[in-house]
């Protein structure tokens, strides 16, 4: 019964158990379809990292699944409300749980990172414009940041989560400015002090709130999406303290297509601890008169393609990763890689660059880029 009750949903999004097409699911234990009745979202990520199943292309089914709205229809469970009370009730981001996300996802290794990512360690969505090849989207993503900031010789830059230092190091080298970069990473700020040595670019480990100082532009990439959504306006009072009147701020952010206070359970449980992704609605109501918002650029398409080129990488990296990871995180990790790909092509998670000043006028000009 249970298992008919899966397969009929499952053909309305065209994916056949057992089929022959590439993003059909092929089921290892029959324990499954209670499995996905039961825990949904959570339950399909789970069963695949116990190898309970295996998909051809795991991207074109939650691509197939999202834009067929299958989630819609199977999350109105007690179960799956109960997990999403807690970003509720409490703040899951406050300055004493920050750290979490640290050290559970960015301190894994830097072996793992840089297994797929570009030379300059971008772990954000590349900008896929007039190339195929990540490298070049990813330095294609960097200039198209520098550009809307208007960076200069002059500019003391300040950039809120600044990964690897990728940023940092592209901004000094290629524009002659100063940085000032914080995170809460101690391995990346390990890699990063050594990577940009000789330049003028500082590292801090510091947690937003904390930031002091005044500077001329201020950029943050790939951060604002563990910030969560009772703390959006203490980042923007933050990011405005300490931004100079005639500064430009640029926000990279995933975003939702709808306002909401928590996560996917699965990326929760296994990816990024209390993560929450903001809506277009959140992100305004944040900067309300602390900000002119003056360019909205969606660049969601991109990163399909960013997370599909990652996870080639990946696997051709396995073979060198396996002393260190089992054959479980393997599969958590393309998973996770390849249905955040599926959910990009499906239109379901957006990317946004958001160009702010506080006052508007001659700071940002469009006709740069």
């Amino acid at each position: 019964m249970i298992a008919d009750t899966v397969r009929d949903l499952l053909e309305t999004t065209g994916i056949r158990i057992n089929g022959e097409n590439p993003w059909d699911i092929r089921v290892h234990d029959a324990r499954w379809y209670t499995r996905v009745i039961r825990d949904k979202n959570l339950g399909l990520g789970e069963s695949y990292m116990d190898g309970w199943w295996d998909c051809g292309q795991v991207d074109e089914m939650i691509c197939r699944l999202l834009k067929n709205d299958l989630e819609e229809r199977v999350r109105g469970s007690f179960r799956h409300q109960l997990r999403l009370l807690p970003a509720v009730l409490f703040n899951l981001q406050s300055k004493a749980r920050a750290r979490r996300i640290a050290k559970h996802h960015y301190d894994l290794g830097n072996d793992l990172f840089f297994s797929f990512l570009d030379p300059y360690r971008q772990y954000s969505c590349g900008y896929f414009q007039n190339t195929n090849d990540l490298s070049q989207a990813q330095l294609d993503k960097l200039d198209l940041i520098c550009r809307k900031l208007n960076l200069g010789l002059a500019d003391h830059l300040l950039d809120i989560g600044c990964g690897w230092g990728g940023l940092a190091k592209y901004a000094a080298e290629r524009f002659g400015c100063t940085v000032t970069a914080v995170n809460i990473s101690s391995e990346q700020l390990e890699y990063a002090r050594k990577y940009c040595r000789g330049l003028p670019v500082t590292f801090i480990d510091c947690d937003y709130r904390a930031i002091t100082g005044c500077f001329d532009k201020i950029v943050s990439v790939g951060m604002f999406e563990h910030v969560g959504q009772k703390n959006y306006r203490t980042f923007m009072k933050t990011v405005r303290r300490c931004l100079k009147d005639e500064g430009i701020f640029l926000l990279h952010t995933i975003g939702r297509n709808t306002s909401g206070s928590g996560c996917d359970p699965w990326i929760t449980k296994y990816i990024f601890p209390n993560g929450m992704l903001p809506s277009v609605a959140q992100v305004a109501k944040a900067a309300e008169g602390l900000f002119v918002i003056e360019d909205w650029h969606n660049l969601g398409p991109h990163y399909d393609k960013t997370l599909m080129a990652w996870n080639r990488n990946f696997q051709e990296a396995w073979p060198r990763l396996r002393e260190k990871y089992d054959d479980r995180f393997k599969r958590m990790w393309e998973y996770y890689l390849l249905s955040c790909a599926g959910a990009f092509r499906a239109r379901s998670n957006q990317v946004w660059q958001v160009v702010m000043t506080p006052h508007g006028g001659s700071a940002w000009d469009r006709t740069r880029l």
